[in-house]
């Protein structure tokens, strides 16, 4: 019988700690709730004080959506929210992503549809391309063309998701946007980054012959051989056949970068 007593005061102690337990979980969980409560709210808050910055000073707005991110709040969603209708910032961003679609359709048949970020801000910048805040309250009319690189690897985002084979990736110093359904594989963009290495030569940047490629890497002629197709078959790059024979490859992107930058 004492046994037996022992195991219901047991069970019994295990039923209250289950119970204490759950009770702290559940206080625990609307702390939680209630500390993101109070930081959307700070943040609505530092949104409206500080609207006209974000709306025109592009490294501004970059620091404020990643003060968003770590508590959820996504001021580019789709859905309505006060956020988004306050700022406008996911309309500028979804004007701004057509406006970079447009210069990327337009340049494949030069670059194959790889372009850098940098070129095309560049070509917006020179074709005067403004954007409008047009969910503003302020009522102002004003346009900004105050964007910058970042806000456009932002846009890309937007674009991503609806799979149109638009995105972003890092080749060496550059950012550059991928529109087309195709993968780079690391060979692919290791011949660019020594492509973009040929800064010492003004004339040479953005070009590669193969043997600079056989000097920086322990690759066979077979291995590349077999990624400069791919890149020619796609015109990301250009084979310029001098008439000693010397065979140089061009990545449009990149020369037109380098005369940008020199």
């Amino acid at each position: 019988m004492a046994h037996r007593r022992r195991v219901g005061v047991g069970k019994l102690r295990s039923s209250r700690y289950e119970k204490k337990a759950e009770e702290m979980k559940a206080i625990s969980t609307k702390s939680a709730m209630d500390t993101v409560k109070q930081l959307e709210v700070k943040l609505t808050e530092f949104a409206k004080k500080h609207q006209n910055e974000i709306q025109n000073d592009p490294v501004f707005r970059i620091k404020f959506l990643e003060m968003c991110g770590p508590i959820g709040v996504d001021p580019l969603s789709s859905e309505k929210s006060f956020l988004g209708n306050l700022l406008g910032i996911g309309d500028f961003y979804y004007e701004l992503a057509v406006k970079v679609a447009e210069v990327c359709i337009a340049s494949r048949s030069r670059n194959g549809g790889i372009i850098s970020v940098k070129e095309v801000r560049n070509i917006l910048l020179q074709r005067g391309t403004k954007f409008k805040f047009s969910s503003s309250p302020s009522g102002s009319g004003k346009n900004s063309n105050a964007y910058s690189e970042q806000d456009i690897i932002t846009s890309i985002g937007k674009l991503s998701v609806l799979g149109s084979g638009f995105r972003t990736l890092s080749v060496g110093k550059s950012e550059m946007i991928l529109s087309v359904p195709m993968e780079l594989d690391n060979d692919h963009t290791q011949i660019m980054n020594i492509a973009q290495e040929q800064e010492h030569r003004e004339e040479f940047y953005g070009c590669v012959a193969i043997e600079q490629i056989q000097n920086a890497t322990d690759w066979n002629d077979e291995r590349i051989q077999r990624a400069l197709e791919i890149l020619l078959r796609q015109g990301m790059v250009w084979l310029d056949v001098s008439k000693s024979g010397e065979k140089n490859y061009w990545f449009p992107s990149l020369w037109k970068q380098g005369i940008e930058s020199f």
